[in-house]
């Protein structure tokens, strides 16, 4: 369990810390990566994101829900459909759509915002861009907000709709050492908000360059993404081009280099590699992997250059999330802990539109004995 540090004071009372609690996985606060949560671990008993267990009603937990977006060829969302407007399929296999809800209703996010070493020249840019998500809310929803380099630290222990202190909290982040990116998703996945029903996403301002996780991985996250009930929306930004426009520094051929040094005596071949997070390698396999986060979850992912109006795509995302529509089946067979299913939603009568949602699904272990939706 992610476990939020508090710091001791002289008069042995323990009061807030000065600085925002690390996500860590231990039982107080420290340096350390956040743990990933243990998948034999029960999963906690979901909660209304209003706080009223009379605005639940309890339902199967075999039921299969997914949140479904679907766009016109311009981006915009499309309104007004119904439960019969909708196909599914698992496995190719034509499924029952038992369950349907199109209501508007309010959203929680997490904004992630990248303050590592890399992100220096692009930060101005960064804050701007969360302020402006930050003005495309409504009363009724919800932020939190969690700043990461080599750690990963919570600024608003609770999703609030305050924008005095959200706007706070997006500017008192300082710079670190390092990036754990995949650490910081893992965390973030593990939040106890992350598992409340109800409309939620994951906002993630970075370049996607991961240097110094220790516990979760690129391929962990994005198998963890299958099972979150959240959509994930990175926002990409690229640091490869440093403040003067020199691209970053590549791997050199150092035989290449010393040829006309016959005195100096190095293997062949030898290389120089370019500092960790530096290389163009690594910049695409962090736009596959930001890629991958949407993807997997029915997201989107938007790169922040000139070419993209970022006011325009955060006006999106918050329609999607505040009118996304939501279905759910029961599987006509049953399945086995861990295995992996495929999902196909189709939107009949409804041509050039796109659908977003999840791709595939995984049968949680040790699932509760119920589960609980928003009527």
């Amino acid at each position: 369990m992610l476990a939020i540090g508090t710091a001791a004071q002289n008069d042995g009372s323990a009061k807030p810390a000065a600085t925002p609690p690390f996500l860590t996985g231990g039982t107080k606060a420290t340096a350390q990566p956040p743990e990933l949560k243990n998948p034999n671990e029960p999963v906690a008993k979901p909660k209304s994101l209003n706080g009223n267990d009379d605005d639940v009603i309890k339902v199967d937990t075999d039921l299969v829900t997914t949140p479904v977006s679907v766009l016109d060829r311009s981006g915009r969302f499309i309104g007004g459909l119904r439960k019969q407007d909708f196909k599914i399929f698992e496995n190719g296999v034509s499924q029952k759509v038992t369950y349907f809800q199109s209501e508007e209703q309010p959203f929680t996010v997490v904004l992630m915002i990248d303050v590592s070493p890399s992100t220096r020249y692009k930060m101005d840019d960064i804050h701007y861009a969360a302020v402006r998500f930050l003005d495309q809310l409504r009363p009724n929803d919800k932020v939190m907000v969690v700043c990461f380099d080599s750690r990963v630290r919570l600024y608003t222990p609770e999703p609030t709709s305050d924008r005095k202190a959200l706007f706070a909290a997006i500017y008192k982040a300082q710079f670190g050492s390092g990036t754990s990116l995949y650490d910081a998703v893992s965390a973030v996945s593990q939040l106890e908000q992350m598992k409340i029903t109800g409309r939620k996403a994951i906002v993630i301002f970075t370049d996607g360059v991961d240097t110094t996780s220790r516990v979760a991985s690129l391929e962990s996250t994005l198998t963890d993404a299958e099972e979150l009930d959240a959509l994930i929306y990175p926002v990409r930004y690229d640091t490869q081009q440093t403040a003067n426009g020199n691209s970053a520094p590549q791997a050199v051929d150092l035989s290449k280099m010393l040829k006309d040094y016959p005195g100096v005596q190095i293997p062949q071949g030898a290389i120089i590699r370019a500092g960790r997070g530096q290389s163009a390698a690594e910049y695409k396999r962090g736009r596959m992997y930001l890629s991958g986060l949407a993807d997997k979850t029915g997201g989107r992912i938007f790169e922040a250059d000139s070419t993209t109006n970022m006011d325009t795509a955060f006006a999106g995302i918050a329609e999607e999330l505040r009118r996304q529509y939501s279905i759910g089946y029961y599987p006509e067979k049953p399945g086995a802990p861990g295995e992996h299913r495929s999902i196909k939603i189709q939107v009949l009568q409804h041509p050039n539109i796109v659908v977003r949602a999840k791709h595939e699904y995984v049968f949680r272990r040790n699932r509760p004995s119920d589960s609980e939706v928003n009527n």
